[in-house]
């Protein structure tokens, strides 16, 4: 049973593994046709003589490189959208019933303008699908002056057809200067196939399968809100509110790879367990401070079905982790499990910061043995369960969080 088990997982891994070359040019470090690969003109206005490799466009266009007073993750190239400003690529899809996420960064280049954040349109179209979302650059969670996020962008059925990225300016009627419009940098798409998961296990508990990270991002993947559990940028887990996906590279994870930032206060991450109605379980994480300068006492609400219970870790500006555990008894077979953000705490230069979660596990109190023949959460069984949600969380917890 056990060696199924880690085939499976090893499979798993090897589907969900995605190639960052889905768009082309992403980074946009392939320039306009008539401009000079060493040209450092800021800001370059697109024509239909001038387009940028890969992409197509309408509106108010800029070729953005990096300077003295622009800054980029990769301090490299960007674009920047003006009014009305759009840009698209088509895709096509390899795979049948894959998911898509994209990882971008976002910034502003012009200080004066009057709304206080730029405000970028992220759809994803086809013939028979349709998924739109919205991003502001605010400031609020990091040092630098742009941000990288990750939205999904649908679990797509069919092979072979168009679809098409499209990402435009929102306008803001506060501004109708042309250089206040967003800058985009970095556009990465990922792709998996989502195959569910044993029942009575997490299948994501270590969350591994997230976003691609960017290059010389070193303050994490802020995460698209969303109930959705089929249709999130952290496979099978809800997210609210301000939700960081973190790397090793720049972050204390405790286990793996990532692990999960919860920043706001009113932020949480949830899933639903196919569990024995009746038995007793106990559910193990790992909580942690995410960086060395995070100061204060951080506090996380953890939910399993009926039973909830607070953990504080408190910390004096060093990094560390800690395992715990609560035990519960699972009164449906669908079971939510969920962490919030209770309390958080302050870097030194006076950035948000939240507990960290990683390495989530469950086991049986009763050792219930799951045979393969319970392998799948459809993902009609997440829908049922979405609907039944509010039943699992009490009033006044994560329940009532409005996002």
């Amino acid at each position: 049973m056990r060696l199924l088990e880690e085939i499976f997982l090893i499979l798993l891994a090897a589907v969900a593994a995605a190639s960052a070359a889905l768009l082309q040019n992403g980074n946009f470090e392939f320039p306009p046709s008539n401009i000079k690969p060493n040209s450092s003109t800021p800001l370059l206005p697109l024509s239909k003589n001038n387009t940028i490799p890969g992409w197509s466009f309408n509106g108010t266009v800029y070729y953005v490189t990096a300077g003295p007073s622009i800054s980029l993750p990769d301090n490299g190239h960007a674009i920047q959208l003006g009014l009305n400003g759009v840009i698209r690529q088509t895709i096509r899809l390899t795979s049948i019933y894959a998911q898509y996420i994209l990882t971008f960064s976002i910034t502003s280049v012009n200080g004066s303008c009057k709304a206080p954040t730029a405000v970028l349109n992220v759809s994803f179209v086809g013939s028979w699908f349709y998924k739109s979302s919205v991003f502001l650059v605010e400031g609020k969670y990091g040092r630098k002056s742009w941000e990288s996020h990750a939205c999904s962008l649908g679990r797509m059925a069919g092979e072979g057809d168009p679809v098409v990225l499209e990402l435009r300016s929102q306008s803001v009627e506060a501004d109708q200067n042309v250089t206040c419009g967003p800058v985009v940098d970095t556009a990465i798409l990922k792709r998996f196939n989502p195959m569910g998961g044993y029942a009575n296990e997490f299948v994501n508990g270590g969350f591994e399968d997230g976003p691609i990270f960017i290059k010389n991002s070193s303050e994490g993947i802020l995460l698209e809100p969303t109930e959705d559990l089929t249709n999130t940028p952290l496979f099978e887990w809800a997210v609210f509110g301000a939700v960081k996906y973190v790397d090793s590279k720049h972050y204390l994870v405790p286990e793996g790879n990532a692990a999960v930032e919860i920043v706001s206060t009113i932020g949480a991450i949830r899933t639903i367990l196919l569990l024995k109605e009746g038995s007793s379980y106990r559910l193990e994480f790992v909580m942690g401070v995410p960086i060395d300068s995070c100061t204060g006492e951080l506090i996380l609400g953890v939910q399993a079905g009926p039973t909830s219970q607070n953990f504080t870790l408190p910390s004096n500006g060093t990094g560390y982790s800690k395992k715990f555990s609560l035990g519960f008894r699972a009164e449906t077979n669908l079971t939510s499990i969920g962490f919030m953000n209770v309390q958080g705490g302050e870097t030194s230069d006076h950035v948000i910061c939240g507990p960290l979660v990683d390495n989530v596990s469950i086991s049986a109190s009763l050792r219930l043995q799951v045979g393969l023949q319970q392998l799948l959460l459809l993902p009609s069984l997440l829908l049922a369960a979405v609907l039944q949600i509010d039943k699992e969380f009490p009033r006044n917890s994560f329940s009532d969080l409005v996002i």
